[in-house]
């Protein structure tokens, strides 16, 4: 009984190890007619490895989260990650796909940036049917089709009166504490 166990759970875990599919991780794609720079927050395009791309996917655009690795950009905004496995979405199958961006001075994600204050965007979500490597004969990495440009925007900095009205409210708090 336990060897039959054993078997099945070895056949699900290679048919969910083929239930993947692939797109072509790149924002300039010319056979496809993709050309989707991302600009800084002052309207140049991102170039180099100050700043990082990375795909975000799912099946809902409410279950997004971030596959393979983030990559720098190469020159006029535009970045080619090559080849990118979505896990858990069969090939053929359409996954709702998001690319953000962010300056690498941040961190290593999209998440950490944010928190350090730092200057990051995302595209709008949009669908695409992946390529399918185990279909015979097999597809090739589905182009990110529906992908527009966009922008980073600077981090949200407080204006002085909030930070002077916080001071404030601080103050009277110590002042109520000692009485």
């Amino acid at each position: 009984m336990k060897r039959l166990l054993l078997v099945a759970a070895c056949i699900v875990a290679t048919v969910g190890a083929l239930a993947q599919g692939t797109v072509n991780f790149a924002n300039k794609v010319t056979a496809a007619g993709i050309d989707a720079p991302v600009l800084n927050v002052d309207g140049t395009k991102l170039a180099g490895a100050d700043y990082l791309a990375q795909l975000y996917a799912g099946t809902t655009a409410g279950s997004l989260s971030a596959v393979g690795t983030a990559v720098p950009f190469k020159v006029n905004g535009y970045f080619a990650g090559g080849p990118t496995v979505i896990p858990g979405i069969a090939g053929g199958a359409t996954a709702i796909l998001q690319v953000r961006a962010w300056a690498a001075a941040g961190g290593t994600t999209y998440e950490a940036a944010l928190a350090a204050g730092k200057a990051a965007g995302m595209s709008t979500e949009f669908g695409v049917a992946l390529g399918n490597p185990t279909a015979e004969p097999p597809t090739v990495p589905a182009d990110l089709k529906g992908l527009t440009g966009f922008s980073l925007t600077a981090a949200a900095i407080p204006e002085p009166t909030t930070i002077a009205l916080g001071a404030l409210a601080a103050g009277a708090l110590l002042l109520f504490r000692r009485k």
